[in-house]
């Protein structure tokens, strides 16, 4: 599976994933090949581009929830784009708690991991496409983290509320490809001026006390590479920047790339003075990562499919490499020197692979 994007698409390539349109309705299912006619009809959604399926690649397995996951996301889209620009309007606020009790109510209780599919995006939506996956994400970590509704909620619609400012600048500052010091500080000072909106809210000073200390914080270290102290900063606004991060980095950006889980983890891994480990940890155990049948690349340069997830190290499974058949289980002291370095999106024309085999594998070898 490929995300290819939309000026390069051709007629015969087969949907990895489905479209539905804006009211959650079923337009192109998953496999479908496309025509000239349907290009044209779906370039007038305005995306960047399409997951689509290698040649000879069969159809990967889609759960319900997957592609309930995929409706919710196109959907609640619509409706969020709309109540943010009627709060930049009107500086009330119409559906923003509906919108927010849903995505609690969907995502906040859940006691088993998602698949956390990327939406399709366009330029028009990119900005609110990320908000809400910011929001869905911070829903589920509070819940791992078992804290208080109150905050919960305060959290979600802190994740809904934080990039209200990226909404009223150009497209030409917000997706410039080059990035300079002046663009950062620009787009900084827009998000903060934006979030006195807040303060009309009832719920006001709680959000945008979130929202404020998360963007100083992000800004601080885009520009000095360090974060000077999070140790007043409050636990929203520390779930906040992980979820905004792992979405920017594993969303595809306007070039049609992405960082993989790996890299987004390595990123948090990296730098516990910005990502909160205990927040990094509620967030593994909210999605799905390392899981059985993702294929991935070893620092040896061999490449290798998870056989088992490992529970306390995500980044240790016991894996089954290609070259020679071997497991290699990550877990292990002796093999503290070998590291998973990406994960691979596509591998001899599938990215998962059966969970009887695999259990079948596993049992041979023991």
């Amino acid at each position: 599976m490929q995300f290819i994007e939309m000026p390069d698409l051709k007629a015969g390539m087969r949907l990895a994933r489905p479209i539905y349109n804006k009211r959650g309705v079923l337009l192109y299912e998953r496999d479908s090949k496309l025509s000239a006619q349907t290009i044209e009809s779906v370039k007038g959604f305005g995306l960047l581009g399409m997951y689509i399926l290698d040649p000879s690649e069969p159809l990967p397995p889609m759960s319900e929830e997957d592609e309930e996951f995929e409706r919710f996301q196109t959907m609640t889209v619509c409706t969020l784009q709309e109540e943010l620009d009627n709060i930049l309007k009107s500086k009330k606020q119409s559906k923003l708690q509906t919108i927010v009790s849903t995505v609690v109510k969907k995502y906040g209780h859940l006691n088993i991991k998602v698949n956390f599919n990327q939406n399709l995006r366009s330029k028009d939506d990119y900005v609110c496409s990320h908000s809400l996956n910011t929001a869905i994400l911070c829903a589920m970590i509070t819940h791992v983290m078992n804290i208080r509704v109150d905050e919960q909620f305060q959290t979600v619609e802190a994740a809904v509320l934080h990039d209200l400012g990226k909404e009223q600048l150009p497209k030409e500052v917000l997706f410039k490809q080059d990035v300079t010091e002046e663009d950062n500080e620009r787009i900084y000072r827009g998000q903060l001026e934006a979030l006195d909106i807040l303060d009309n809210f009832s719920e006001g000073p709680g959000v945008k006390r979130i929202c404020m200390q998360a963007l100083r914080a992000q800004y601080e270290f885009t520009v000095n590479g360090k974060v000077s102290s999070n140790d007043k900063m409050t636990l929203g606004a520390k779930i906040l920047i992980v979820a905004n991060r792992y979405d920017e980095l594993t969303a595809m950006d306007l070039k049609g790339k992405a960082e993989s889980e790996v890299k987004a983890l390595q990123e948090f891994y990296d730098h516990p003075g910005l990502y909160d480990p205990k927040v990094v940890n509620a967030l593994i155990q909210s999605i799905h990562i390392l899981f059985a049948g993702v294929g991935v690349e070893l620092n040896t340069g061999e490449k290798a499919l998870v056989l088992t997830e490992n529970q306390q190290d995500i980044l240790r499974p016991a894996v089954l490499c290609f070259k020679d058949n071997v497991i290699i289980d990550l877990s292990l002291r002796g093999n503290a020197d070998i590291k998973i370095v990406d994960i691979i999106k596509t591998l001899d024309n599938r990215y998962v692979m059966d969970s009887d085999l695999l259990g079948m594998v596993m049992s041979e070898q023991k």
